[in-house]
């Protein structure tokens, strides 16, 4: 039988693309909703058995405020965050907040679920792993998080990094080749590469990962425009 489920994220089509995967497998998903400002008040009007709650800051200051409102009002809805790895800081705030679960962004759908199951039978939905990593930064704390973003924007050429943003805006291999002004060939290996760098296995996961780690963001700032050649 399916889970009554929420499905809030700052980048709506992430949240809708996780809704209807949902949705395919059985779940009964009442909304997919941006931004998760405006979570707590969802759910709470709508009392869902489990809410996915995205973030791609965990560690910032005030990010799951939404969560400790919901385990205060709805104190039988559940929540999952999925966020970022790794962020041991943001983990150990999320579980302060009250959240049931954390989830990292790139997981399978399959591990989504099984989250969901254990979050929804009042059980820890979390790898442990990540569970060991949060323990070691409550223990002993570094002076600053790591940037998950950064580490992976310095993976990338210019020229990927401008794929990368065109992939995030739902551009296929024409378009980018387009407007590049490149072969759709050539377009299409630095996708692959792309993609072969982040470590991931779709174009829908590449934008996923940039969107929550804050790749897309600092791209804006270090894109360069198109070389002369491909």
């Amino acid at each position: 039988m399916g889970v009554r489920l929420m499905v809030v994220d700052d980048h709506r089509l992430l949240a809708e693309a996780l809704a209807s995967a949902l949705k395919l497998r059985g779940h009964r998903v009442l909304a997919a909703a941006a931004p998760t400002t405006g979570a707590a008040d969802l759910v709470v009007g709508r009392a869902p058995e489990v809410c996915l709650f995205g973030t791609a800051s965990p560690a910032v200051p005030g990010t799951f405020d939404p969560v400790v409102r919901i385990r205060r009002e709805r104190p039988q809805t559940a929540v999952v965050v999925l966020g970022p790895v790794p962020s041991p800081r943001g983990i150990a705030a999320a579980f302060a907040a009250g959240a049931a679960g954390y989830v990292r962004h790139d997981e399978r759908i399959e591990g989504v679920e099984r989250a969901i199951a254990k979050a929804r039978a009042g059980e820890a939905a979390i790898a442990p792993q990540l569970l060991q990593g949060a323990f070691a930064e409550l223990l002993d704390p570094v002076a600053q998080p790591d940037d998950e973003g950064r580490r992976l924007l310095r993976l990338l050429t210019p020229r990927e990094v401008e794929v990368l943003v065109r992939v995030a805006e739902g551009e296929d291999t024409r378009l980018i080749a387009a407007g590049m002004r490149i072969a759709p060939s050539t377009a299409r290996t630095h996708v692959q590469r792309v993609l072969m760098k982040l470590g991931v296995g779709s174009r829908l996961e590449a934008a996923a990962l940039a969107a929550r780690t804050g790749l897309l963001d600092r791209a804006a700032v270090t894109r360069q425009g198109p070389d002369p050649v491909g």
